[in-house]
């Protein structure tokens, strides 16, 4: 079973789109235990992330948690596998050393040419310096770590040239979203700019993959991906089966965008899972009746819940921009792999396939 550990709802960054709500609530090591304890009570796999607010104000739980799982999976063969979303900024090489023991996967909430721009401190410095540091030390330690970069209306310009910061800096597996939620406003002319910078990374894809430098950039490489496999992207998310979120007091919600609501409540850690709710919850996941008519329908990820909700309020309902971006998206993937095609059949097939 799967848990996203929400260890903390503080943070030392104040990043301008984040919707989370800052606040000192920590979990507790009772509801910490409990958790791993459910996490391996379903299945041959039991699978940690690590999140927040930001987790790694919490090393104490982290570090409890890892010699708590690590010894309930030797004893009962259950496989333990951990990951961790964090700003970075207090990473350091005791946490890295302990974090490589347990091999545990890291991905980095970083911006790239754009992080001061909406990702400061608490208190208003900027952290682009600070974090750029921890990058390099957490790829000394882990090759394979991950960029998470968010881009938000006033960071558009920035994308492409992220992309090849990010890259350059010994990154060779990003992912880019934009941001969504109360918290920003986009405009057309933001979406124009968008679809521009779209076309620039997707040239500098191009000029990796004829030289040979293998990397991963999301969500191009996956939409590519998923066309030639001709696989739907809706496939890969059911709300509360893929992984569920527990909040500080131990609670238990489908997606992060459902915390808080009594409606979406699927149990807690100390008494358990309604498993009837979380099975009538998981067959909403489908897609919105708005979309179904759409001829990219198989290729757009509509039928997520919690992206709808953040965005519409409604679970079922895909808002306006998703839709615009996911097809640029599609457009522009689709334009780059026809020409990564045509460059190299057979690396093409291989890298993609």
């Amino acid at each position: 079973m799967n848990l996203t550990l929400h260890l903390t709802d503080n943070c030392n960054m104040d990043c301008s789109y984040c919707i989370r709500e800052k606040c000192p609530k920590d979990m507790t090591e009772d509801v910490l235990i409990a958790a791993c304890d459910l996490a391996f009570s379903r299945g041959q796999r039991a699978g940690l992330c690590f999140f927040g607010g930001e987790p790694l104000l919490k090393k104490d739980l982290i570090y409890k948690a890892l010699d708590y799982c690590e010894e309930k999976s030797r004893k009962t063969g259950i496989r333990f596998d951990c990951k961790m979303t964090t700003n970075g900024s207090l990473l350091d090489e005791e946490f890295l050393k302990r974090a490589v023991r347990a091999k545990m996967g890291i991905g980095l909430s970083f911006d790239g040419k754009a992080q001061d721009i909406c990702r400061i401190f608490a208190g208003g410095k900027p952290t682009s310096s600070v974090v750029e540091e921890k990058a390099k030390l957490l790829l000394s330690y882990m090759p394979e770590a991950s960029a998470l970069a968010t881009i938000a209306p006033q960071a558009v310009p920035y994308y492409a040239e992220s992309v090849k910061y990010l890259h350059e800096l010994g990154f060779k597996h990003l992912s880019f979203v934009i941001a969504y939620g109360r918290k920003v406003s986009w405009t057309d002319e933001d979406l124009d700019a968008l679809r521009g910078q779209l076309e620039k990374a997707c040239g500098y894809i191009r000029e990796l993959f004829i030289k040979g430098d293998k990397v991963f950039i999301g969500p191009i490489y996956s939409k590519i991906s998923e066309c030639i496999r001709d696989k739907n992207p809706a496939e890969r998310c059911h709300l509360g089966v893929r992984q569920m979120p527990v909040t500080p007091k131990g609670d238990l919600y489908p997606c992060t965008s459902f915390i808080g609501d009594e409606d979406y409540l699927l149990g807690n850690v100390f008494e358990g899972l309604n498993e009837a709710k979380v099975i009538e919850i998981a067959k909403r996941s489908s897609t919105p009746e708005t979309c179904t008519g759409c001829d990219l329908v198989k290729r757009c990820t509509n039928s997520c819940g919690c992206a709808n909700r953040m965005n519409t309020g409604d679970e079922n309902k895909v808002s306006p921009l998703q839709c615009t971006y996911e097809r640029m998206l599609i457009e522009a993937s689709d334009k780059l792999g026809e020409e990564l095609y045509q460059i190299d059949p057979e690396k093409f097939a291989k890298e993609f396939g």
